[in-house]
């Protein structure tokens, strides 16, 4: 179907979509195409891609009567003709590439079974069809992505019915929800993603379950594990209060076994029981500096093969901090009757966890004091985190997690203007506010595994909203990260967020009621009511920021361009979106400079880039350990619960780097601590092809990357 324009020249009105559908044509798009082509080659001509344009349209006309309607495949071959017709051979080849490259990927997700209704990569959609997707009883996917975005955003919204609301006020919350999901700019941790709107029901990451020191309470704690795991979620333990190895047992007149012992059972558990379906279970396990059986702690994931679904933390307190500092003794106290047992030299303890370190990046240091001094139910004292460090919180409560896509706030714009009017304040402060009560009414339909999880979740309902996509935002707006402007930012991105979502906690808690500890929290006196004890946390977001094709947490970028082995041998090429603009428009960008930039992983010794692009696209082990420290640092400052970061180490750094690492840290202010030393693990998360220099390459530890 066509329509006359002025001067006589026919134009395409209608075109039928690939899956057979009837749509709008629009110019615009045929035009972006094209110039992008273009650009790709070091075109920069807008107005020459409008004529390529209505050239490929004059074309349609001619073979097209006017009942008749071109398909897309249509439109893409005459405006190879129109390139080719007007002496752009260059662009016309990078064009037949691009239309090559995405019908494999739309073969890849043919062959995944997922109808790709939200334009996603092939990445995203291979964890979504792995992890989230619906499936039916023979195992083939049975929604859409879409489809799952809306299930979760009706699910969760339905908890207005709760407080009063009517079918309209559903409809309101689930549409703005859906937005924005949609757009990626927040998105809900895993199991919501899995679970929301399902029998299962189960919503949360994070568990915390108390181990005390008696066979019933121990396998008590395997058994509520498992059923956590099976639903998604993944947890923590402190194993300080076992009494340690060789230490009397009363009921038996044997002799204890230790913590780690019983740490393998909890680790043979997890090993056979696969989370949903869909993922393997993942711990966090906590030995406070104090407990006798400390050392072997330590050293224990030396061994190969040893506690493999656990990350392991060491809980030391700001004496021994303390008493490294002067190179001061520091007692190690049996937990049964809390009398000292022996003394040690702090400082060589603290070589000991600074080694294992730099050998294995096990195990971090969580600093509990700081936890607890910050800790706004102080009733109810904290001893573990959950698997990646983020949620410090009291035994058997459980907290929701979700993050906001701070890439998809700002434009590129690399202009001198200050970041702050980079930034779209307006539309951060509607989506934190959205967000929170997302995550609220999340508290709220949870089905919870235990009754005891339900009642402490249930008297403090924290939540955890953090971010992710930070990398992508800074090279956005033209800013290096690890420089001071990138703290800058941090620390005001962060105080923003966390006081918007403050602001309508409080909101809340007016409306809904306050979190029935509240009377007994560091809240009461400064506000009439809080219906959240945490508002804020920093995750990884390891898959669902794949999900949303963005930078993971507040890590910095792992590489700027990688190729992808698929199908039968084919290659394809990935490149960090924004680099590769940059790229364009500075009319730099070949596949010549991109396979150099494949096999160098960095671009700073890559003659032909430079400088100020240079300074703005550092990767991970471009940057010091300091400024990864300092970037954690920024960030805790006003975060209610904790960061999940990894320090990174060029491979060459020694373990005094990493006691450097632990004592700039506590100093700072953080809540914990994970190191990683390039090639400390046999085998790494990520990879890059080739390396010029020593240096960190990895953005977390395996374990890390289970759990968002």
């Amino acid at each position: 179907m066509l329509e006359l324009l002025v001067g006589g020249v026919l134009m395409v009105n209608k075109i039928k979509k690939r899956d057979g559908s009837i749509v709008d044509f629009d110019k615009k798009k045929l035009v972006t195409a094209i110039f992008k082509a273009a650009e790709s080659v070091g075109g920069s001509d807008l107005n020459e891609a409008e004529k390529v344009a209505d050239l490929a349209i004059k074309y349609i006309d001619q073979k097209f009567k006017k009942d008749e309607i071109p398909g897309v495949e249509d439109i893409q071959d005459f405006a190879e003709k129109a390139l080719i017709e007007r002496g752009h051979a260059a662009t016309a080849k990078a064009y037949i590439i691009y239309r090559h490259r995405k019908s494999i990927e739309r073969e890849l997700k043919k062959f995944m079974g997922v109808q790709d209704d939200l334009k996603l990569s092939v990445n995203a959609v291979q964890v979504l069809e792995r992890r989230y997707l619906l499936k039916d009883e023979e195992g083939k996917v049975a929604e859409t992505p879409s489809q799952l975005l809306r299930r979760v955003a009706k699910y969760i919204a339905s908890a207005e019915f709760k407080f009063g609301g009517n079918e309209s006020d559903v409809k309101y919350y689930e549409n703005a929800f859906y937005s924005m999901m949609s757009n990626f700019e927040f998105m809900p941790n895993s199991p919501t993603l899995m679970n929301a709107g399902t029998e299962l029901g189960q919503l949360s990451a994070c568990f915390i379950l108390g181990v005390d020191d008696n066979i019933d309470s121990i396998f008590d704690s395997v058994k509520f594990a498992a059923k956590i795991h099976q639903t998604g979620g993944g947890t923590g333990f402190c194993f300080s209060f076992l009494r340690p190895k060789g230490d009397f047992v009363k009921s038996t007149a044997g002799v204890a076994s230790g913590p780690i012992s019983f740490m393998t059972v909890f680790d043979h558990a997890t090993n056979v029981i696969k989370q949903g379906g869909k993922r393997r279970g993942a711990n966090m396990g906590v030995l406070h500096i104090w407990h006798p059986d400390i050392e072997e702690f330590i050293t224990v994931k030396q061994n190969s093969g040893m506690l493999e679904n656990f990350n392991l933390s060491v809980g030391v307190d700001d004496a021994f901090m303390e008493a490294v500092e002067k190179d001061g003794d520091y007692d190690l106290r049996n937990p049964r009757t809390g009398e000292p047992v022996r003394k040690i030299k702090a400082r060589r303890l603290f070589n000991l966890i600074a080694y294992s370190a730099w050998k294995s990046a096990e195990p971090g240091v969580l600093f509990m004091d700081t936890i607890n001094r910050e800790n706004p139910t102080p009733e109810y004292s904290i001893v573990s985190t959950n698997p990646c460090g983020e949620v410090p919180m009291p035994n058997f409560e459980s907290c929701n997690l979700g993050s906001i896509n701070l890439a998809k706030f700002v434009d590129i714009d690399w202009s001198k203007s200050p970041w702050k009017k980079k930034i779209n304040w307006k539309r951060l402060k509607k989506v934190v506010r959205f967000a929170t009560i997302f995550l609220d009414n999340v508290v709220e339909l949870n089905n919870y595994p235990l009754n005891e999880i339900k009642e402490s979740t249930l008297r403090h309902r924290r939540i955890g909203l953090g971010i992710m996509g930070f990398a992508n935002m800074l090279v956005k707006i033209g800013i290096r990260y690890g420089s001071d402007t990138s703290f800058e930012v941090a620390e005001e991105v962060m105080k923003f967020i966390t006081e918007e979502s403050r602001k309508t906690s409080h909101e809340l808690g007016r409306l809904r009621g306050p979190f029935p500890g509240f009377e007994k929290s560091l809240y009461s006196g400064k506000y009439d009511a809080m219906r959240n004890a945490t508002v804020t946390s920093i995750a990884p977001t390891g898959t669902i920021s794949m999900i949303a094709d963005t930078s993971s947490g507040i890590e910095p970028l792992f590489a700027l361009a990688y190729m992808k082995h698929v199908m039968d041998g084919t290659k394809l090429y990935y490149s960090n979106e924004i680099f590769e603009h940059i790229l364009k428009v500075r009319g730099l960008y070949s596949q010549e400079l991109m396979q150099k930039v494949i096999e160098s992983g960095t671009i700073q010794d890559i003659d032909e880039i430079p400088k100020d692009i240079k300074d703005v696209f550092a990767i991970s082990y471009d940057i010091a350990s300091d400024e990864h420290v300092r970037m954690q640092s920024a960030f805790q400052k006003n975060t209610d619960l904790a960061v999940s970061k990894t320090i990174n180490l060029p491979n060459d750094a020694g373990a005094e780097d990493v006691e450097h690492a632990y004592m700039m840290a506590w100093k700072l202010g953080c809540k914990g601590i994970t190191v990683y030393r390039d090639g400390s693990r046999g085998a790494q998360v990520l990879n890059i092809i080739k390396k010029p220099k020593p240096a960190s390459a990895e953005v977390k530890p395996a374990l890390a990357k289970l759990q968002e």
